[in-house]
């Protein structure tokens, strides 16, 4: 088996049909609430193999190069490159960006194995078995794309229609079919001959560039002036805002492959699933004798085929089916289990309201690459935070116009440093901070660093941290 397969981690998205839970701070892409690794982990544990991958390259939006760089760290899985979109531009944009990256690296016949960051895909025989034929077709000149093996009527999904089989070589796509009905979707299943589009894909890099240069000269355009005025950091690249931002905002479907004389399909019947909605979250995770997932502080009484999720508050439902609770530290969303696909609707709402924006855009839980934080109390000119440091991680070296902080060690060590001065704090020993002090926070010990943080000021907001030096690439 060739080992000359780069794959192509799309790790960009927000997942906002999986809100409350995914937020534009941390997509559900990244959460880790999933089973312990997040999808992205798994994601790139599925590419580990190093008889068949080279390393990985990320394209993902320049907000979350730190959880990529964390997140790849966490499972000790090192990357080729991280390529950070300044604005998003959908598929076609950072694919066309990975291939043209990955041609000058390693030159034009480099096999692109593309890949979305937030899917649950089993990897068995069938798996490794339909990634050969996919590799053989890419091989002689074709764009691949996957075709999963329907087992129910989704609605949620694309499908693609070719004479394809399981276990055989890539076929000829004859259609790509929208996302269909209910009564459209079983015929389908029932016809045969149709299968899941996966948003996986295969191919060379210079054949797709090829066919992305007559199909879509837009795109490849305006990222080829992006990467050239593109800046270089640790571990990867930042495309121009500029120039990225003048490409087209079109997917891969609809640019390319719905266009191309090269596209063939490569029926797979390995598991899979687009974790779009929490309707998919409930179909993949194994369910209760009355049909429920719970997940978190849950009681149900005479509840069935329903999917409750809660971080923090305790949820008890009664005499409800097949619907949808999930539950964060400020907000809740219940919808029925079959309309889960338009959670993202209510986001778009809540967004469009600046009294209810930040809803969507940070958790009261807010994860970051050295550990999290949470909003305890908040009023007229104070706040209260709780923040928990990993073992041997640092904050920014930074500081602040307009608040000052008292730290409270609840647990572990605290390394702190004020205007050059360090300081260790044990449990039940506290610090004050002025305003505009160069401080940081450190946690030198075995075990997570757990105090409290009283903020007083006449503004208190997350944009009012000036970082001088930082561990994860955010000055």
């Amino acid at each position: 088996m060739s080992k000359n397969i780069l794959p192509v981690i799309l790790a960009g998205g927000q997942g906002t049909r999986l809100w409350p839970m995914s937020r534009a701070d941390m997509p559900k892409q990244f959460l880790p609430w999933m089973g312990g690794t997040s999808l992205f982990q798994r994601t790139l544990l599925r590419v580990s193999n190093a008889a068949r991958y080279r390393r990985p390259i990320v394209v993902t939006h320049a907000d979350y190069a730190a959880l990529v760089k964390e997140s790849a760290a966490q499972i000790g899985l090192p990357l080729e490159a991280i390529l950070l979109e300044p604005v998003a531009r959908n598929t076609t944009a950072a694919i066309v960006a990975a291939a043209e990256y990955a041609s000058t690296r390693f030159g034009p016949n480099i096999a692109l194995h593309v890949v979305p960051s937030d899917h649950d895909v089993e990897v068995n025989q069938a798996y490794w078995q339909a990634n050969d034929a996919a590799l053989e077709a890419a091989r002689q000149g074709g764009l691949v794309t996957f075709g999963i093996q329907p087992t129910t009527p989704e609605t949620g999904y694309g499908y693609i229609k070719a004479p394809a089989q399981v276990g055989t070589s890539a076929s000829r796509i004859e259609l790509f079919v929208e996302k269909p009905t209910a009564e459209r979707a079983s015929s389908m299943l029932a016809e045969g001959g149709h299968f899941w589009n996966s948003g996986m894909f295969m191919f060379e890099a210079g054949t797709f560039l090829a066919e992305a240069d007559a199909l879509s000269p837009d795109v490849t355009s305006s990222v080829r002036r992006a990467i050239a005025k593109s800046t270089a950091i640790s571990g990867g690249l930042v495309f121009d805002e500029d120039e990225f931002a003048q490409a087209p905002n079109i997917s891969i479907d609809y640019a390319i492959f719905e266009k191309t004389s090269k596209g063939v399909v490569v029926a797979a019947a390995h598991g899979w699933a687009d974790l779009g909605s929490w309707d998919g979250v409930w179909k993949t995770n194994a369910h209760d004798a009355s049909e429920n997932f719970i997940q978190g502080e849950v009681t149900l009484d005479e509840v069935t085929g329903s999917i409750v999720v809660t971080d923090h508050a305790h949820i008890a439902v009664h005499g409800l089916t097949d619907i949808a609770v999930v539950a964060t530290r400020d907000a809740i969303v219940v919808t029925p289990r079959s309309m889960a696909q338009k959670v993202s609707h209510i986001v778009q709402l809540l967004r469009d309201n600046t009294q209810t924006r930040a809803l969507t855009q940070t958790q009261q839980v807010a994860y970051r690459p050295w550990g999290n934080y949470a909003s305890v109390a908040k009023g007229d000119r104070y706040q209260v935070k709780r923040i928990s440091v990993k073992p041997n991680q640092k904050l920014s070296l930074q500081r602040h116009h307009h608040r000052a902080e008292h730290w409270i060690v609840v647990k572990g060590v605290a390394e702190v440093t004020i205007d050059g001065a360090v300081t260790l704090l044990g449990e039940n020993q506290a610090i004050f901070l002025p305003l505009g002090c160069v401080h940081r926070l450190a946690n030198p010990g075995k075990i997570d660093l757990e105090l409290i943080e009283v903020q007083t000021g006449s503004y208190l907001g997350e944009d009012d941290i000036i970082r001088l030096e930082d561990e994860y690439g955010r000055v």
